[in-house]
């Protein structure tokens, strides 16, 4: 079922989404060749806890890190290691927390130094299509409205969009309903209502849509081998329009 949230409610969550936000700042500082998705890892769970949240993906379903750290081909929920980042690299850093009682969720695609132009152009598609679908995530629209022009941008630059991997409500918890594919059709799926609150995430890969899960059980992959991009927020759907939580 889906809860909608109050206004106050909705500032808890902003508060939540403020701290990431902070955090993704910090992280872009530390992007760097030679430094290890760990320790980017490790530097996020501390300025979580340093600023009173708390991670909440780490023990989640047994996933044990504080951050998914994905590079290049890796789509969602990669493992933070020790193996250093590269030139020319690609690094998604997806990070949950829980502030007062509230869960926020955003994630961002960083370049590693000097990057090649198409994937330049792959971070900026993805952003675009974040920014396309936040546009229409409004009250009396459905989600299908959102999806579209995301599914239409994306493939329009020549990308695709993953299928298996969704959005989701988000409250008290990580996961709430609805979840939802980032493809769709004008017209189709649920009605957006006022106080809904919940995560856009489209996932754009620079080959084909389909993926495999590695032999971690949580490492999702390009089943061709391409890059992928991804931008997230938390988003609240009010009587003015679409409220980003997250920034």
């Amino acid at each position: 079922m889906v809860t909608l949230k109050t206004p106050e409610q909705i500032e808890h969550i902003r508060k939540a989404g403020r701290i990431l936000a902070q955090c993704h700042e910090e992280i872009e500082k530390r992007i760097r060749p030679g430094v290890t998705t760990l320790q980017i890892n490790d530097f996020a769970e501390r300025f979580l806890l340093e600023n009173g949240a708390e991670t909440v993906t780490k023990g989640y379903r047994g996933f044990p890190f504080a951050t998914c750290a994905s590079v290049n081909d890796v789509i969602a929920h990669g493992f933070p290691n020790e193996e250093p980042l590269l030139n020319g690299d690609i690094v998604k850093m997806d990070i949950v927390c829980k502030y007062d009682g509230w869960v926020a969720d955003s994630c961002r695609t960083y370049a590693v130094g000097t990057i090649s132009e198409e994937a330049q152009r792959l971070i900026r598609v993805a952003k675009e299509c974040l920014d396309l679908g936040i546009a229409k995530a409004m009250a009396g629209n459905r989600i299908g409205d959102v999806m579209h022009v995301v599914q239409k941008h994306a493939e329009g630059a020549g990308f695709s969009v993953v299928r298996d991997l969704e959005g989701h409500g988000i409250g008290r918890s990580m996961h709430e309903e609805p979840s939802f594919p980032h493809v769709g059709k004008p017209g189709k799926g649920f009605l957006l209502r006022e106080g809904m609150v919940f995560t856009i995430e489209p996932m754009i890969n620079a080959g084909k849509f389909e993926m495999f899960i590695d032999f971690d059980g949580w490492t999702a992959r390009t089943m061709d081998g391409s890059l992928s991009a991804q931008f997230e927020h938390t988003v609240a759907i009010t009587k003015n329009g679409p409220d980003v939580l997250t920034r």
